[in-house]
Protein backbone atom coordinates (compact mmCIF):
# COMPACT_ATOMS: atom_id res chain seq x y z
CA UNK A 1 0.00 0.00 0.00
CA UNK A 2 2.44 2.28 1.16
CA UNK A 3 5.09 1.77 -1.98
CA UNK A 4 1.87 2.18 -4.40
CA UNK A 5 1.34 5.67 -2.91
CA UNK A 6 4.74 7.00 -2.89
CA UNK A 7 5.23 5.68 -6.30
CA UNK A 8 2.05 7.48 -7.34
CA UNK A 9 2.69 10.87 -5.52
CA UNK A 10 6.04 10.50 -7.40
CA UNK A 11 4.79 10.63 -10.63
CA UNK A 12 3.32 13.89 -10.04
CA UNK A 13 6.73 15.01 -9.00
CA UNK A 14 8.44 13.69 -12.25
CA UNK A 15 5.95 15.51 -14.70
CA UNK A 16 6.98 18.59 -12.91
CA UNK A 17 10.47 18.58 -12.76
CA UNK A 18 12.95 15.18 -11.51
CA UNK A 19 14.71 15.98 -8.24
CA UNK A 20 18.11 16.46 -7.39
CA UNK A 21 18.30 13.19 -5.64
CA UNK A 22 16.75 11.03 -8.34
CA UNK A 23 20.38 10.10 -9.32
CA UNK A 24 20.24 7.90 -6.55
CA UNK A 25 17.38 5.89 -7.49
CA UNK A 26 18.54 4.23 -10.68
CA UNK A 27 22.25 2.31 -10.80
CA UNK A 28 25.59 4.48 -11.38
CA UNK A 29 28.36 2.97 -12.99
CA UNK A 30 28.40 -0.66 -12.26
CA UNK A 31 32.50 -1.44 -12.17
CA UNK A 32 33.52 -5.11 -11.71
CA UNK A 33 35.43 -6.62 -8.70
CA UNK A 34 36.35 -9.91 -8.53
CA UNK A 35 33.74 -11.16 -10.30
CA UNK A 36 30.89 -9.14 -9.42
CA UNK A 37 29.84 -5.50 -9.90
CA UNK A 38 29.93 -2.69 -7.04
CA UNK A 39 27.26 0.50 -8.00
CA UNK A 40 29.44 3.51 -7.70
CA UNK A 41 28.20 7.09 -8.31
CA UNK A 42 31.48 9.91 -9.00
CA UNK A 43 30.10 13.50 -9.49
CA UNK A 44 32.12 16.24 -10.07
CA UNK A 45 36.20 16.50 -10.66
CA UNK A 46 39.23 17.46 -8.90
CA UNK A 47 41.60 15.77 -6.45
CA UNK A 48 41.73 14.66 -3.34
CA UNK A 49 39.08 12.54 -4.00
CA UNK A 50 35.94 12.24 -1.49
CA UNK A 51 34.84 8.93 -1.14
CA UNK A 52 31.87 8.14 1.20
CA UNK A 53 30.70 4.74 3.09
CA UNK A 54 27.29 4.55 4.61
CA UNK A 55 26.23 2.91 7.78
CA UNK A 56 24.74 -0.12 8.70
CA UNK A 57 20.94 -0.65 6.63
CA UNK A 58 21.87 2.12 4.31
CA UNK A 59 23.49 2.65 0.77
CA UNK A 60 24.77 5.62 -1.25
CA UNK A 61 21.18 7.45 -0.76
CA UNK A 62 22.42 8.88 2.72
CA UNK A 63 24.61 11.07 0.95
CA UNK A 64 22.26 12.56 -1.27
CA UNK A 65 22.01 15.91 0.86
CA UNK A 66 25.69 15.97 0.89
CA UNK A 67 27.44 14.47 -1.80
CA UNK A 68 25.81 17.24 -4.43
CA UNK A 69 27.49 20.23 -2.46
CA UNK A 70 31.03 18.20 -2.19
CA UNK A 71 30.65 17.33 -5.93
CA UNK A 72 30.78 21.67 -6.75
CA UNK A 73 34.65 21.62 -6.12
CA UNK A 74 36.00 17.88 -6.14
CA UNK A 75 34.96 14.76 -7.37
CA UNK A 76 32.90 12.98 -4.79
CA UNK A 77 32.12 8.92 -5.11
CA UNK A 78 30.00 7.38 -3.06
CA UNK A 79 28.89 3.67 -3.44
CA UNK A 80 26.45 0.48 -2.38
CA UNK A 81 28.49 -2.23 -0.28
CA UNK A 82 28.67 -5.56 -2.23
CA UNK A 83 24.58 -7.39 -1.90
CA UNK A 84 22.86 -3.79 -1.31
CA UNK A 85 21.16 -1.04 -3.20
CA UNK A 86 22.06 -1.60 -7.07
CA UNK A 87 25.24 -3.81 -6.30
CA UNK A 88 26.02 -7.44 -6.84
CA UNK A 89 25.98 -9.83 -4.38
CA UNK A 90 29.93 -10.46 -3.18
CA UNK A 91 31.99 -13.07 -1.28
CA UNK A 92 31.21 -13.99 2.50
CA UNK A 93 31.50 -13.11 4.99
CA UNK A 94 31.40 -9.51 4.79
CA UNK A 95 34.05 -8.10 7.19
CA UNK A 96 35.32 -4.66 6.89
CA UNK A 97 38.60 -5.67 5.68
CA UNK A 98 36.63 -7.52 2.49
CA UNK A 99 34.77 -4.02 2.23
CA UNK A 100 37.54 -1.91 1.72
CA UNK A 101 39.03 -3.69 -0.32
CA UNK A 102 36.30 -4.07 -2.74
CA UNK A 103 36.09 -0.69 -2.36
CA UNK A 104 39.42 0.09 -3.43
CA UNK A 105 39.45 -2.55 -6.47
CA UNK A 106 36.41 -0.56 -7.71
CA UNK A 107 37.64 2.93 -7.66
CA UNK A 108 41.01 1.60 -8.88
CA UNK A 109 38.61 0.19 -11.91
CA UNK A 110 37.09 3.05 -12.79
CA UNK A 111 39.69 4.96 -12.89
CA UNK A 112 39.90 7.17 -9.71
CA UNK A 113 42.86 6.94 -8.10
CA UNK A 114 43.90 8.26 -4.79
CA UNK A 115 44.31 10.39 -2.76
CA UNK A 116 41.15 9.88 -1.32
CA UNK A 117 39.35 11.92 1.45
CA UNK A 118 37.24 8.93 3.31
CA UNK A 119 33.94 9.77 4.52
CA UNK A 120 32.38 7.34 7.24
CA UNK A 121 28.69 7.37 8.48
CA UNK A 122 28.10 4.74 12.16
CA UNK A 123 29.34 1.60 11.05
CA UNK A 124 30.87 3.06 7.42
CA UNK A 125 33.35 4.23 10.11
CA UNK A 126 35.11 0.62 10.65
CA UNK A 127 35.17 0.63 6.73
CA UNK A 128 37.20 3.53 5.96
CA UNK A 129 39.40 3.19 8.79
CA UNK A 130 40.21 -0.35 7.94
CA UNK A 131 40.88 1.19 4.18
CA UNK A 132 43.16 3.60 5.70
CA UNK A 133 44.86 1.09 7.62
CA UNK A 134 45.39 -1.35 4.39
CA UNK A 135 46.27 1.58 1.83
CA UNK A 136 47.48 4.48 4.31
CA UNK A 137 49.48 6.04 1.24
CA UNK A 138 45.96 6.60 -0.98
CA UNK A 139 44.58 8.57 2.39
CA UNK A 140 44.81 12.41 2.22
CA UNK A 141 42.15 13.14 5.16
CA UNK A 142 39.34 11.19 7.41
CA UNK A 143 35.63 12.61 8.76
CA UNK A 144 33.99 10.61 10.66
CA UNK A 145 30.04 11.49 10.73
CA UNK A 146 28.96 9.88 14.29
CA UNK A 147 31.11 6.52 13.69
CA UNK A 148 30.88 3.67 15.65
CA UNK A 149 33.27 4.01 18.30
CA UNK A 150 32.61 0.45 19.95
CA UNK A 151 36.44 -1.10 19.65
CA UNK A 152 37.23 2.16 21.28
CA UNK A 153 34.64 2.12 23.90
CA UNK A 154 35.42 0.05 27.42
CA UNK A 155 34.90 -3.50 27.00
CA UNK A 156 31.84 -3.82 29.11
CA UNK A 157 29.79 -1.42 27.26
CA UNK A 158 31.30 -3.29 24.25
CA UNK A 159 29.51 -6.37 25.25
CA UNK A 160 26.96 -5.54 25.67
CA UNK A 161 26.07 -3.58 22.57
CA UNK A 162 26.94 -6.97 20.83
CA UNK A 163 24.29 -8.69 23.18
CA UNK A 164 22.19 -6.19 22.28
CA UNK A 165 22.82 -6.75 18.60
CA UNK A 166 22.74 -10.87 18.63
CA UNK A 167 19.30 -11.25 17.71
CA UNK A 168 19.76 -9.36 14.42
CA UNK A 169 21.01 -11.76 12.04
CA UNK A 170 18.30 -14.08 12.77
CA UNK A 171 15.13 -11.38 12.48
CA UNK A 172 17.28 -10.02 8.96
CA UNK A 173 16.80 -14.23 7.72
CA UNK A 174 13.27 -14.05 8.99
CA UNK A 175 12.43 -10.99 6.52
CA UNK A 176 15.12 -12.27 4.26
CA UNK A 177 12.86 -15.97 3.75
CA UNK A 178 9.81 -13.74 3.58
CA UNK A 179 11.01 -11.79 0.32
CA UNK A 180 11.67 -15.16 -1.22
CA UNK A 181 8.95 -16.82 -0.64
CA UNK A 182 7.20 -13.36 -2.37
CA UNK A 183 5.97 -11.91 0.88
CA UNK A 184 7.46 -9.25 1.76
CA UNK A 185 6.58 -7.48 5.50
CA UNK A 186 6.50 -3.57 5.84
CA UNK A 187 7.91 -3.58 9.66
CA UNK A 188 11.43 -5.10 7.63
CA UNK A 189 11.95 -2.30 5.66
CA UNK A 190 10.79 -0.02 8.60
CA UNK A 191 13.21 -1.94 10.97
CA UNK A 192 16.05 -2.08 9.09
CA UNK A 193 16.88 0.47 6.25
CA UNK A 194 18.44 3.93 6.97
CA UNK A 195 16.37 5.63 9.85
CA UNK A 196 12.56 4.05 8.52
CA UNK A 197 10.89 4.66 4.94
CA UNK A 198 9.53 7.20 3.60
CA UNK A 199 12.64 9.41 4.66
CA UNK A 200 11.64 12.82 4.72
CA UNK A 201 15.03 13.93 3.43
CA UNK A 202 14.19 12.30 -0.05
CA UNK A 203 11.86 12.79 -2.54
CA UNK A 204 9.09 10.59 -3.42
CA UNK A 205 10.76 8.78 -6.30
CA UNK A 206 14.04 7.77 -4.23
CA UNK A 207 11.49 6.77 -1.63
CA UNK A 208 9.62 4.83 -3.68
CA UNK A 209 12.69 3.07 -5.38
CA UNK A 210 14.61 2.71 -2.31
CA UNK A 211 11.07 0.79 -0.33
CA UNK A 212 10.72 -1.24 -3.76
CA UNK A 213 14.84 -2.52 -3.34
CA UNK A 214 14.05 -3.26 0.56
CA UNK A 215 11.04 -5.54 0.02
CA UNK A 216 12.64 -7.35 -3.07
CA UNK A 217 16.06 -7.68 -2.76
CA UNK A 218 17.10 -10.96 -0.91
CA UNK A 219 20.91 -10.60 -1.42
CA UNK A 220 20.73 -7.34 0.44
CA UNK A 221 19.14 -9.23 3.40
CA UNK A 222 21.82 -11.82 3.49
CA UNK A 223 25.17 -8.91 3.08
CA UNK A 224 23.61 -7.03 6.24
CA UNK A 225 23.14 -10.32 8.61
CA UNK A 226 27.07 -10.91 7.66
CA UNK A 227 28.01 -7.43 8.03
CA UNK A 228 26.30 -7.45 11.43
CA UNK A 229 27.97 -10.91 12.65
CA UNK A 230 31.32 -9.97 11.74
CA UNK A 231 31.22 -6.31 13.98
CA UNK A 232 32.96 -7.95 16.55
CA UNK A 233 36.04 -9.47 14.29
CA UNK A 234 35.80 -6.26 12.73
CA UNK A 235 36.79 -4.13 16.04
CA UNK A 236 39.43 -6.74 16.50
CA UNK A 237 40.83 -5.80 13.69
CA UNK A 238 40.89 -2.04 14.29
CA UNK A 239 42.24 -2.95 17.88
CA UNK A 240 45.16 -4.83 16.78
CA UNK A 241 45.89 -2.52 13.67
CA UNK A 242 45.63 1.19 15.12
CA UNK A 243 47.82 3.31 13.65
CA UNK A 244 48.98 6.57 12.92
CA UNK A 245 47.31 8.98 10.16
CA UNK A 246 50.54 11.49 11.10
CA UNK A 247 49.80 14.89 10.26
CA UNK A 248 47.06 14.06 8.00
CA UNK A 249 44.01 16.28 9.04
CA UNK A 250 40.90 13.73 10.64
CA UNK A 251 37.71 15.39 11.86
CA UNK A 252 35.46 13.78 14.13
CA UNK A 253 31.86 14.77 14.01
CA UNK A 254 29.65 14.12 17.15
CA UNK A 255 25.76 14.57 17.44
CA UNK A 256 25.32 13.28 21.18
CA UNK A 257 22.48 10.97 19.79
CA UNK A 258 24.22 8.37 18.68
CA UNK A 259 21.24 5.08 17.97
CA UNK A 260 18.67 7.92 17.59
CA UNK A 261 17.04 8.01 13.92
CA UNK A 262 15.16 11.14 14.89
CA UNK A 263 15.19 13.42 17.60
CA UNK A 264 11.62 13.49 18.11
CA UNK A 265 11.74 10.50 18.56
CA UNK A 266 14.74 10.48 21.13
CA UNK A 267 14.67 8.14 24.17
CA UNK A 268 14.00 9.64 27.99
CA UNK A 269 17.22 11.04 29.26
CA UNK A 270 17.45 8.50 31.77
CA UNK A 271 20.91 8.05 33.77
CA UNK A 272 21.45 4.73 31.52
CA UNK A 273 20.98 6.28 28.25
CA UNK A 274 22.54 9.50 29.32
CA UNK A 275 25.65 7.34 30.67
CA UNK A 276 25.60 5.58 26.77
CA UNK A 277 25.98 8.76 25.25
CA UNK A 278 28.59 10.25 27.52
CA UNK A 279 30.49 7.04 26.55
CA UNK A 280 30.03 6.99 23.18
CA UNK A 281 31.21 10.85 22.80
CA UNK A 282 34.21 9.86 25.00
CA UNK A 283 34.89 6.81 22.96
CA UNK A 284 34.93 9.44 19.66
CA UNK A 285 37.33 11.41 21.26
CA UNK A 286 40.02 8.75 21.19
CA UNK A 287 40.26 8.97 17.11
CA UNK A 288 41.63 12.85 17.93
CA UNK A 289 44.98 11.04 19.26
CA UNK A 290 44.92 9.45 15.62
CA UNK A 291 46.54 12.41 13.84
CA UNK A 292 48.32 15.09 15.03
CA UNK A 293 45.59 17.44 13.28
CA UNK A 294 42.55 16.26 14.69
CA UNK A 295 39.45 17.66 15.74
CA UNK A 296 35.80 16.93 17.11
CA UNK A 297 33.13 18.72 15.98
CA UNK A 298 29.91 18.70 17.95
CA UNK A 299 26.45 18.22 15.93
CA UNK A 300 24.17 19.81 18.45
CA UNK A 301 20.24 19.65 16.84
CA UNK A 302 21.03 16.18 15.03
CA UNK A 303 20.44 12.82 15.34
CA UNK A 304 23.25 10.47 14.41
CA UNK A 305 21.93 10.83 10.87
CA UNK A 306 23.93 14.51 10.72
CA UNK A 307 24.32 14.36 6.90
CA UNK A 308 20.58 14.67 6.85
CA UNK A 309 19.89 17.44 9.97
CA UNK A 310 22.77 19.31 9.52
CA UNK A 311 24.47 18.84 6.45
CA UNK A 312 25.78 22.05 6.51
CA UNK A 313 28.59 20.39 9.37
CA UNK A 314 29.19 17.45 7.50
CA UNK A 315 29.61 19.29 4.20
CA UNK A 316 31.67 22.33 6.12
CA UNK A 317 33.71 19.46 7.79
CA UNK A 318 34.59 17.98 4.48
CA UNK A 319 36.15 21.20 2.86
CA UNK A 320 38.11 21.94 5.67
CA UNK A 321 39.75 18.59 5.27
CA UNK A 322 39.96 19.06 1.44
CA UNK A 323 41.28 22.58 2.17
CA UNK A 324 44.27 21.53 4.65
CA UNK A 325 45.38 18.49 2.02
CA UNK A 326 45.51 21.52 -0.43
CA UNK A 327 48.11 23.47 1.02
CA UNK A 328 51.88 23.28 -0.08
Amino acid sequence: MLISAIAASGRQVASAASPADIVFAQPGQLVSVNGFRLNLYCTGSGSPTVVFDSGWGDWAPAWSKVQPEIAKWTRACSYDRAGTGFSDPGPMPRTSVHIARELRTALHHAGIGGPYILVGSAFGGDNVRTFADLYMGEVAGLVLVDADPTDVEPESMREEEHRAHAGIPSDLRDCRNGIAEHRPQQTCAQQFFFRGLPEAAWSPELNAKVLEIAQTKVAMYDAYSSEMEQTASDETYLQQHRRSFGSRPIRVLTSGNHGVGHLETKPPDTPKHLKYEQETTLAETRWLELSSNAKQIFAHNSSEYIQFDEPETVINAIREVYDQTRRP
